[in-house]
């Protein structure tokens, strides 16, 4: 599941050091036998450049991505505070073509934000659990605005099986955990709950390996 994020004041788009911004020049690029593209403007040098629609059909042709945005969206994780200019040095493609290919994913939702990746444990809140709930009918709407308003609630998910929904949650201790469940469930339209520990990440969160793969495809 995914980590908190919040804004970068050095990353935000639009600052220098962000990937709307100028960046900054320095860094060898790699062969030229790697480029996926030359254009010299927006959207050139590729065969998926910036004239897709932002809201083509989901699952379609157009919302695929090709080998640049894959490396373009690989870039911008592995150096989140990289500038236009030098992921077109990097990448050895137009400035311009940087710059349409990133409005297009973002436009798309395909790149959500550039903030900062948090560790909940680096704040203070080393347990993570997962609680799984049963709602009373119709409680739906209520229910979500109630966990929405727990801090240490950190993702919901409404799901199928045994329970309704399911949410990861963050204490300070084992002890802290219960202060934290009693006040998930603290809830009438709760009716029935249950939780697990967990006890270690071995897989983190990760969204590169599924990029890699939609790229060559």
């Amino acid at each position: 599941m995914p980590p908190a994020h919040a804004a970068s004041p050095t990353g935000a788009p639009g600052s220098p050091n962000s990937p709307t911004g100028q960046g900054h020049s320095g860094t060898t690029p790699p062969p030229a036998g790697t480029a996926a593209g030359t254009g010299t403007g927006a959207g050139t040098g590729a065969a998926t450049g910036a004239g897709v629609p932002a809201g083509a059909a989901a699952g379609s042709t157009n919302d695929a991505i090709d080998a640049l945005d894959g490396r373009l969206i690989r870039l911008l994780a592995e150096e989140p505070r990289i500038g236009v200019l030098e992921c077109s040095r990097r990448l050895q493609v137009a400035r311009g073509t940087v710059q349409a290919r990133l409005d297009r994913l973002q436009a798309r939702g395909v790149i959500g934000g550039f903030g900062p990746e948090v560790d909940p444990a680096a704040l203070g809140y080393p347990v993570t659990a997962f609680a799984t709930l049963e709602i009373s009918q119709g409680q739906g709407a209520d229910v979500r605005a109630h966990l929405a308003a727990v801090p240490e609630v950190l993702e919901l998910h409404t799901i199928t099986g045994h329970g309704d929904m399911m949410v990861r949650i963050v204490a300070r201790s084992n002890a802290d955990l219960q202060r934290v469940i009693d006040r998930v469930v603290g809830f009438d339209g709760i009716v029935r709950s249950s939780t697990a520990i967990a006890l270690e990440n071995p897989v983190p969160y990760r969204i590169l390996p599924l990029v890699d793969q939609a790229a060559a495809e």
